[in-house]
């Protein structure tokens, strides 16, 4: 992968990530802070692939910030990149554990596959591919579990 398209990658991922957790936040299985928080996982990842960036957003509380000290509004301009720059957007995510500190703070570590189409691919195998670690920290806002952390690296052992 290109250099530049790693930090694209990265930033895709946590988006997706956000997005996933609000889309499970809707299903009807019994209602509890895990299922809750798996939901908002599911709902980030379903915004992702469809390259909704509004649905993400959505998962992002507005005191977001990411390991590396940026903020919403970047995190923002990064996955807007990311989907003008990529057609498609296919996430595999595996959540590895769920956590509850506080009864409302909630951490999250996962495993995402990331794999994209370039906007201007040539053939259709002209992709950018990834698997990261991702932890997520939620917080319970209102009625809603929202993104205020994320961490991620590359899931690689180079």
């Amino acid at each position: 992968m290109l250099p530049q398209a790693k930090g694209v990658a990265r930033i895709a991922i946590v988006g997706v990530t956000l997005a996933m957790m609000l889309a499970a936040a809707g299903c009807g299985a019994p209602v509890t802070p895990e299922s809750r928080v798996r939901a908002v996982v599911a709902e980030g990842e379903l915004a992702a692939e469809a390259r909704d960036l509004g649905g993400l957003m959505a998962l992002v509380s507005p005191d977001f910030q990411d390991a590396r000290g940026g903020d919403r509004e970047e995190l923002r301009r990064f996955l807007r990149g990311y989907f003008v720059m990529h057609q498609s957007v296919h996430l595999l995510t595996r959540i590895e554990s769920v956590e509850f500190p506080y009864e409302d703070y909630a951490r999250v570590r996962l495993t995402v596959g990331a794999l994209g189409r370039e906007s201007e691919a040539e053939t259709t195998f002209d992709v950018a591919a990834d698997v990261h670690e991702v932890a997520l920290e939620l917080r319970l806002e209102g009625d809603d579990w929202r993104v205020v952390r994320a961490e991620w690296r590359s899931a690689r052992r180079d």
